[in-house]
């Protein structure tokens, strides 16, 4: 199997330890450039999406969610997984925005992309904005959506708590970085 080759690192066997809904545990064999052959495994995903929602008044729509994996919750923009196929980005965004939020937006803009955590998955995240959000009817789902917060917060104080660590989480802090550099009229 000569899956790739990158800059002399060659896949040579790619198997599927464990499947379940969207994901896939994978196995990666490969030989690098001085020959050597080791094994890295990795979570696959079909990737996500991530809004910056903005109210006509330049406030962010952020999410208040339990996560799992840190057995707490943790502040974010509006996301969701891409488990539609088929499906464009830009209309995720928006479901997601609306599933979770209630928020409805005219349209998004593509706004960048980030790895979630390369060294773990392969998910990319695909951020959106979407200004001038009106609000509407939620339709959570799950029990961490049916107990999400659903907060509003001017621009320039998502900023500076994505300055001072109070917003950590990864999609966010480049989504709302990138929006500030990108819309000099957010802040």
């Amino acid at each position: 199997m000569n899956e790739s080759d990158h800059k002399g690192f060659v896949t040579t066997a790619l198997d599927v330890v464990h499947s379940w809904a969207m994901f896939h545990l994978l196995r990666r064999t490969i030989r690098g450039p001085r020959g050597d052959v080791f094994v890295r495994t990795y979570v696959s995903t079909p990737g996500a999406v991530g809004v910056i929602a903005l109210t006509p008044d330049k406030q962010i729509v952020l999410v208040s969610q339990y996560r799992s994996s840190f057995d707490n919750f943790v502040l974010e923009i509006p996301a969701g997984m891409r488990d539609v196929d088929g499906e464009e980005p830009a209309r995720t965004a928006s479901r997601e925005l609306v599933e979770e939020t209630g928020y409805i937006a005219a349209n998004v803009e593509f706004l960048g992309s980030c790895l979630s955590s390369p060294g773990v998955t392969d998910s990319v995240v695909e951020l959106f904005i979407a200004r001038d959000v009106v609000v509407g009817d939620s339709a959570p789902e799950g029990p961490e959506e049916l107990e999400m917060a659903v907060l509003l917060v001017p621009f320039f104080e998502a900023l500076r708590m994505v300055d001072e660590g109070e917003i950590t989480d990864s999609k966010s802090v480049v989504g709302i970085l990138l929006a500030a550099r990108r819309f000099h009229d957010l802040g």
